[in-house]
């Protein structure tokens, strides 16, 4: 397998007040986990930017018109909703997300990777058509999603979702599009208090498997093995794209599914064989949560030695 990683120092620019989670030390943290010989053969690409109208893919004008001027011009940290920060490079940052993950999907369309990992912050997928919140300021799954719709004509595209925060975000931007199966493991009760089984989408493209607190990883597996498994196998997706939250890692402080490292290998070895079976080995996976700086690293390095093995 050929497996390209975007990183770029950007992402390191985009500011949260002090004791924040959601920190630029997430991302070195990550970088020098990748430092292991293990990784030499990883294809590391500077991530593009992409242009302002790219956000328009899977928000309105008026969202990305709210975020920018948020946008501070001074050495400032904005609050900008309950717990979700900008600074003045954090549009940058945003867009060079975007740009990284509509790269990936270029990547794998025109056979440049087998797949892709995205190391960028912010996050995206608590961002809702018209609504940053979350730590998340655009849906960067969702903009690739439609990228890879538009671009290539993808009929089907799968986005499974394994951060232990629900990707309200993600929902919300196909809950009435059948051409899109949005797939979710995570604790709840938990913010962003939804994702209940009953949540299902117009066309039951939705499909939510929570997990209750203190879960393990027994719990997980069963949770992909008898839900998301079986709805991509149904599916048959022509593209898949994982948001690879590490936050259900047992470390984690703001929640409390306790994975180990070798859960999230299993579970790409999984979304790779489906991958394998529909979609031309073709996935991408966009770094979404994960707040202890060691269990990112150890969960997140083995997601990409996964994706690299194939």
């Amino acid at each position: 397998m050929s497996t390209r990683l975007y990183e770029h120092d950007i992402f390191l620019e985009h500011r949260t007040p002090e004791g924040h989670p959601e920190r630029a030390d997430r991302l070195r943290s990550l970088a020098i986990a990748l430092q292991h010989p293990n990784f030499d053969k990883l294809d590391r690409k500077k991530a593009p930017q992409a242009n302002e109208d790219a956000v328009l893919l899977a928000h309105p004008e008026e969202h990305l018109r709210a975020v920018m001027r948020e946008i501070p011009e001074d050495d400032e940290i904005r609050q900008i909703e309950a717990d979700t920060y900008v600074g003045p490079k954090s549009l940058q940052a945003a867009l060079t997300g975007i740009g990284a993950a509509m790269a990936a999907v270029d990547d794998v369309f025109t056979g440049a990777a087998d797949n892709v990992f995205v190391a960028a912050r912010p996050p995206g997928h608590h961002a809702e058509k018209t609504k940053a919140m979350g730590f998340c300021l655009f849906n960067n799954a969702a903009i690739a999603a439609r990228h890879a719709q538009q671009t290539y004509g993808v009929e089907r595209v799968a986005i499974v979702d394994w951060d232990v925060h629900h990707g309200n975000g993600t929902q919300d931007i196909f809950w009435d599009d059948p051409s899109v199966l949005f797939c979710s493991t995570h604790q709840m009760p938990l913010y962003p208090w939804t994702g209940a089984r009953d949540e299902t989408g117009i066309k039951n493209n939705i499909v939510n498997a929570p997990l209750e607190a203190n879960s393990a990883s027994e719990h997980f597996r069963d949770a992909f093995k008898t839900r998301v498994l079986p709805a991509l196998e149904n599916f048959r997706p022509d593209f898949l794209i994982i948001s690879a939250g590490f936050d259900a890692h047992h470390r984690d402080p703001l929640a409390q599914i306790n994975l180990v490292g070798d859960d999230f290998d299993w579970a790409t070895g999984r979304l790779m064989e489906i991958a394998g079976k529909y979609s031309g080995n073709r996935l991408i996976s966009l770094l979404e949560g994960g707040y202890d700086l060691e269990g990112l690293a150890e969960s997140a390095g083995l997601h990409i030695c996964r994706l690299m093995k194939g």
